[in-house]
């Protein structure tokens, strides 16, 4: 589903030329369960950032469900996005002055959909994560879990076929935390791809694959029970 090759994101400091990405190659295939850690500064929010379409990567090839997306303008780029890729945040990055219901109902908006259909996958995603009873809620009415649970929502509101998750219990409790990684793995066994960047080793542990990072490159990638990440 998922191809790099060579990937590289390089930065100009000053004189010198920092490179968050160094010639990253990487396979995902559809429904694959895969954690990226690796200490900051290794380049995991990087490498979603480009898989999401939301940065460009200065050299190497990005594909997507066979196509080459690397050299697209910004919107078929975006287009892509909307249908294909979910993204979900630390810091949610929910409209403060829209209700739970109207931050879910957005990307539908911005798509263009009917009313009545925006209505309707609206009211099932919110029954989906279990805020049914929320949907009028502003995001400063909500506690941090369920403000990532509209997150969450949102991002799968258009049934993309992958989920990127950006530190996603970063900003919760223990127990929000759990609540949210449990969703998240729910939507993988439903078939959704799902990446999976974290500091926290234990949760990285949980996915099937893991990746770790170090200065730009992928340092290991194995199939879980192969060894420790």
């Amino acid at each position: 589903m998922i191809e790099l090759e060579g990937l590289t994101r390089a930065y100009q400091v000053g004189d010198q030329l920092v490179k968050a990405l160094d010639r990253v190659d990487l396979r995902i295939e559809p429904g694959e369960y895969i954690s990226v850690m690796g200490p900051s500064g290794s380049g995991k929010s990087t490498l979603l950032h480009i898989l999401g379409m939301l940065d460009r990567q200065t050299d190497g090839i990005y594909r997507i469900e066979g196509r080459d997306v690397s050299n697209l303008d910004d919107d078929e780029r975006a287009r892509i996005r909307g249908e294909r890729i979910g993204f979900v945040f630390q810091f949610f990055h929910l409209v403060p002055r829209l209700s739970a219901a109207e931050n879910i109902e957005l990307p539908l908006t911005l798509a263009g959909m009917r009313p009545a259909e925006r209505r309707e996958r609206v009211d099932s995603m919110l029954e989906s994560v279990g805020l049914t009873d929320r949907a009028r809620h502003l995001p400063n009415q909500l506690s941090g879990g369920q403000r990532q649970r509209v997150a969450i929502a949102r991002a799968m509101v258009t049934h993309p076929a992958v989920l990127l998750a950006d530190e996603p219990t970063g900003n919760l409790d223990s127990a929000s935390g759990a609540e949210i990684v449990n969703l998240l793995e729910g939507l993988n066994d439903q078939g959704i791809t799902l990446l999976l960047v974290t500091h926290d080793t234990a949760m990285g542990k949980r996915a099937r694959r893991y990746v770790r990072m170090v200065d730009g490159r992928i340092e290991s990638d194995r199939v879980a029970g192969e060894g420790a990440p």
